[in-house]
């Protein structure tokens, strides 16, 4: 198959990209290198740096394309409180510019790369995707109107589509910037040189970590799936795990060298997050295969930064 995968050299875009690769298949990738690496991606993947607004160049990387993987987005949450207009140019405008620029050319699959921070804080157990979102940042109210136009835009336009809501992936390079990066890699790093690892509120709030080769085993079953058109689908592990739990276990793959502190003062954010995954099962045969110690095991063997 042909696919166009945009964000492709992001952390879950230049894994799902090797991977379509390594299968066979012809990929092509778009990526405006604001936080991508191309390095990461393989000699396969066919790279294009670009906007993914850009509609003239869209056109062109969409030529004979059976399915589109937009993965293309801003994600990280306190930036998106104080830019939002960022946000919602680059998650929703960029969105609508691929829909259209799909129905232009005649592309029938999209796979949108949603996120589990659309559920906001519920305070149920377990979130089922038939429960009503409460979106909490801006970047979650960005990703939930980009799941809207694409089914809308999709059911409009004859297009196939199908929004996987990722929980919270973990894996090899991820992108680790100096602001806000993300809890899984920030805490290897930290308590790998002895450093101190801080949690806000209690520790008590739990998040649902899924390993990145269990998401792109679910992306790559998105593409050909039957009976999911306009489906909004979990995927993330199915457990749920306390920051204080995380905290222990990367203290066990590490060898317990950090400090931690935990600093009540400030929200924890929401306060529970555990994916459904029984629609990911019944539709994409998706079963989650690895744990969290074995992935923060395979994070650390796998990424050059930890070594």
């Amino acid at each position: 198959m042909n696919f166009l995968i945009t964000g492709a050299a992001g952390f879950l875009g230049s894994s799902l990209a090797n991977q379509l690769a390594r299968e066979g298949h012809q990929v092509r990738g778009l990526d405006d290198l604001s936080t991508g690496n191309p390095q990461a991606l393989g000699p396969d993947v066919h790279f294009t740096r670009g906007d993914v607004s850009d509609r003239p160049k869209l056109w062109t990387l969409l030529q004979e394309v059976d399915v589109v993987y937009h993965l293309a987005a801003r994600v990280s949450v306190p930036e998106s409180v104080l830019y939002p207009r960022d946000y919602n140019n680059v998650n929703v405008g960029g969105t609508v510019a691929l829909m259209e620029a799909m129905r232009d050319v005649g592309v029938r699959r999209v796979v949108l790369a949603s996120s589990g921070a659309v559920y906001g804080d519920l305070g149920v157990q377990t979130l089922a995707e038939s429960i009503t979102p409460n979106p909490r940042s801006p970047y979650a109210v960005s990703k939930l109107a980009a799941e809207y136009y694409v089914r809308t835009i999709g059911g409009l336009w004859g297009i196939e589509t199908v929004s996987l809501r990722i929980f919270n992936a973990y894996g090899p390079g991820q992108h680790l910037p100096a602001s806000h990066p993300p809890v899984v890699p920030h805490y290897l790093k930290q308590a790998l040189r002895g450093g101190t690892l801080v949690a806000h509120g209690d520790g008590s709030q739990t998040r649902d970590y899924v390993y990145v080769d269990d998401v792109v085993t679910a992306l790559v079953a998105a593409a050909t799936a039957p009976n999911i058109n306009g489906m909004v689908i979990n995927v993330g592990s199915g457990t749920e795990t306390s920051i204080r739990d995380l905290i222990k276990a990367v203290d066990d793959v590490t060898g317990g060298k950090a400090e931690v502190i935990y600093n009540v003062q400030t929200s924890g954010g929401v306060s529970r997050m555990r994916a459904d995954i029984t629609l990911a099962q019944e539709k994409l045969s998706y079963h989650p295969s690895i744990k969290l110690d074995d992935g923060l095991r395979l994070t650390i063997n796998r990424d050059p930064r930890f070594k």
